[in-house]
């Protein structure tokens, strides 16, 4: 195999384990393997961890006009990346015509309303209602019905539900009583996405007037305030008249619906803040679409990326094979992994120095000591080993296959981590490493899933040793 890598080679190169013999020779005999490599993170990982920066998040901002412009502006670049990087990719004609209906997506003066919640709370007759009040008859508004929350899967299920409520303006949430625990979440949920919602304390006169006035307390504590009482459809009540006769006349009469607080509230939003409505919908249509185009680009960046950790999770098992001192072996696998995050890197146009590589790959080394990966690896792969005493006892081989597996695991989180963070066309330089323990844990957890793990290690036997027997696992 020719290597045209310059880290590759200066790490496996002679003068490099020359060097380390001399340096650290006494720290070798000392500490041993995993001393070491923790040694070698310390310069290079906390720099890297000292460079944290939050990530963006756009729900934060305040959203006006300029920044969802920015926002449609991101996500044309993030399609036009994949078009030069697939230029046929399926994808594009769909992204393209959602795109445009974006820009168009600003300029638009209806009202979207969705009016939700569980079975029987009232959905149908308050639209009913609201469509024939004057005072809103001046504002351009479209209602929308979702189906009963917490009663279907499929299509009628809650996080469909919810999907469909990303493209409403605002929310009219209707419930017939005290919050249920699922209500609650539901509006949780809501209200981390940004959306505007009201909640409607509905059919608030089939509560006895104490009891009504508890309920709509607790509501407007757990709401911060933000709730309205109604009766869209009070019950009949009894009307007794006495006449000049003295004789008595009793009917049922059917009250007016109770409906003023919801629409005194209802006006003065759209009224207050029609046009910021609009703003807060479309971004989220913006962002749906950004991860739409997002996760289009990272699938074609997955496909060029697995072939550059398959070569280099091999090459550190055979430099790690035919090494006899484990400390080594280590540091031949560091410089392997700062490669691979160049190179990785290059894929998903996050331009990384020779520097920061190696310094990356000292970071990941430390964390897999930190989460205890390295030991819970080579335990592993030594106990699928053992069950084939000819591969077992070749020397280097627990070795070898557990720096493939780490490589192999190195490399997964940085692919799972790149396509975390924002492309270099919208964030520039700089490396985030905040969530990269959490991403580095998971992928460990994804393939230390026991099936994964011993086609691994027959898959690395017969690198490292072609004619040797098959691994049989007993079970």
């Amino acid at each position: 195999m020719k290597l045209h890598k310059p880290i590759l080679v200066g790490g496996l190169g002679l003068s490099f384990s020359l060097w380390m013999l001399d340096s650290w020779h006494d720290s070798i005999v000392q500490v041993g393997e995993f001393g070491l490599l923790s040694a070698l993170a310390v310069g290079g990982g906390l720099w890297l961890l000292q460079k944290n920066r939050p990530g963006e998040q756009l729900n934060d901002r305040v959203v006006d006009r300029a920044s969802v412009e920015n926002g449609i502006s991101q996500t044309e670049a993030i399609i036009n990346q994949l078009a030069q990087e697939a230029v046929n990719h399926p994808a594009l004609p769909s992204l393209r015509e959602q795109l445009a209906k974006l820009r168009l997506e600003l300029d638009r003066r209806e009202i979207q309303v969705a009016v939700t919640g569980g079975k029987s709370v009232g959905k149908s007759t308050v639209i009913q209602i609201l469509k024939n009040v004057e005072t809103l008859s001046t504002t351009s508004l479209q209602y929308t019905e979702t189906a009963p929350l917490f009663a279907g899967l499929g299509e009628n299920s809650d996080a469909v539900i919810l999907s469909e409520l990303q493209k409403s303006d605002f929310v009219l949430f209707l419930t017939n009583g005290d919050l249920t625990d699922s209500e609650f979440q539901v509006l949780q949920q809501l209200k981390t996405a940004k959306h505007s919602t009201l909640l409607v304390f509905n059919k608030q006169d089939q509560h006895q007037v104490d009891e009504r006035a508890t309920v709509l307390q607790s509501l407007k504590q757990r709401m911060s305030g933000n709730v309205v009482a109604t009766a869209t459809s009070p019950l009949p009540v009894k009307v007794r008249k006495i006449q000049a006769d003295g004789t008595v006349k009793e009917w049922m009469e059917q009250p007016a619906p109770d409906i003023q607080q919801l629409t005194q509230q209802l006006g003065e939003v759209l009224a207050q803040q029609g046009q910021q409505l609009v703003c807060n919908t479309t971004m989220r249509k913006v962002l749906l679409l950004k991860a739409e185009a997002k996760n289009s680009l990272n699938s074609i960046r997955r496909d060029r990326s697995t072939p550059i950790i398959e070569q280099n999770q091999w090459i550190a098992a055979a430099a790690a094979f035919a090494n006899p001192i484990p400390a080594l072996d280590i540091l031949a696998t560091a410089a392997i992994n700062a490669q691979m995050v160049m190179d990785l890197g290059n894929i998903y146009q996050q331009k990384i120095s020779l520097e920061q590589a190696q310094q990356v790959a000292g970071t990941m080394g430390s964390l897999m000591l930190k989460l205890g990966l390295v030991e819970l690896s080579t335990r592993a792969v030594t106990g699928i080993l053992k069950t084939n005493a000819i591969t077992f006892v070749a020397g280097g081989m627990v070795e070898g296959v557990s720096a493939a597996y780490l490589t192999r695991v190195a490399g997964l989180s940085l692919i799972e981590y790149f396509e975390q963070q924002e492309i270099a066309l919208e964030t520039g330089n700089g490396l985030n490493l905040e969530k990269l323990p959490q991403v580095l844990q998971t992928v460990f957890q994804q393939n230390q899933k026991l099936v994964v793990l011993e086609a691994f290690v027959k898959q690395g036997v017969k690198r490292l040793l072609p004619e040797a027997k098959p691994v049989e696992v007993v079970g």
